[in-house]
């Protein structure tokens, strides 16, 4: 990879008002571009605001569709990558909570949140395929909130060489200490195992639809160590610099770099 400076939104997202929560995020991708970002990441359906109750189906839409075309304008706009949180469904009638991915030389896909907490599955369609995106010079995946809580989802993506994992979240309750409290115990993990870096980002404030989200953002190196956090749990941008001779230094280490040295063989399928 290369050294990217990166941004990760701290957004409050009402639920069921895309066309406001589409313009509000020009002006934090404008202010992710005037601190030099490739990348901003907003939380977990940020554009639709997160629900887990029937009426989020509402605002759901198929991708790329006029959302992914907004997204891509402004990708052009502000010559930046963006991804971004919307409720999509499909031709099939499913709902899925999803992440695009915008760049300015045109849309590159949608990731779909593979583990559904247990709230979200009487709404939502579980994904099945685990991408890795390629843009700004960089090779990453992204997770959605619950899928962070499955170790092997980003061993799988670090396997597929991806130099970075986004997690965006929309993750309610609690104080934004006790949130990250919470990211701390398993967040520097993922990276640390995996020769990572792991960048998450929350929703804030409340949604109008009964929620209410502490914030948090959050940078980690693939050395398992914090490069920035922002725990004011107001609306803000995180702007983090990921340097590749970091990733170099732990990816050439033979003590630091674990997975060269998995045993797959050890682990037959368990049924």
């Amino acid at each position: 990879m290369q050294t990217i400076r990166v941004a990760a939104v701290i957004f409050h997202s009402p639920c069921n008002q895309v066309t406001e929560n589409l313009d509000r995020m020009e002006g934090w991708v404008a202010a992710a571009h005037r601190e030099g970002a490739g990348i901003v990441c907003f939380p977990e359906m940020n554009i639709t605001g997160y629900g887990v109750d029937a009426g989020i189906r509402d605002s759901a839409g198929l991708l790329p569709g006029e959302i992914g075309a907004h997204l891509c304008a402004l990708a052009v706009r502000h010559r930046m990558v963006i991804l971004a949180g919307t409720a999509e469904k499909d031709e099939a009638g499913g709902t899925f909570a999803s992440h695009l991915v915008a760049a300015p030389d045109g849309w590159r896909g949608v990731y779909r949140k593979l583990h559904l907490a247990p709230p979200e599955k009487a709404v939502f369609t579980a994904g099945s395929g685990i991408p890795v995106f390629d843009a700004a010079g960089i090779r990453f995946g992204i997770q959605l909130c619950y899928d962070a809580h499955f170790p092997e989802l980003s061993t799988h993506m670090a396997l597929d060489r991806a130099d970075v994992i986004f997690m965006p979240h929309a993750s309610p309750r609690g104080t934004p200490a006790g949130k990250l409290d919470s990211w701390l115990r398993h967040l520097p993990a993922r990276a640390f195992d995996n020769g990572v870096f792991v960048v998450a980002c929350n929703q804030t404030g409340t949604n109008g639809a009964g929620l209410t989200f502490p914030g948090v953002a959050l940078a980690i190196g693939p050395d398992g160590r914090l490069i920035a956090t922002d725990v004011s749990g107001r609306e803000g941008l995180l702007v983090a610099t990921l340097n590749a001779e970091l990733l170099g230094a732990v990816r050439t280490h033979p003590m630091r770099y674990f997975l060269p040295y998995r045993r797959p063989d050890l682990f037959p399928p368990i049924k």
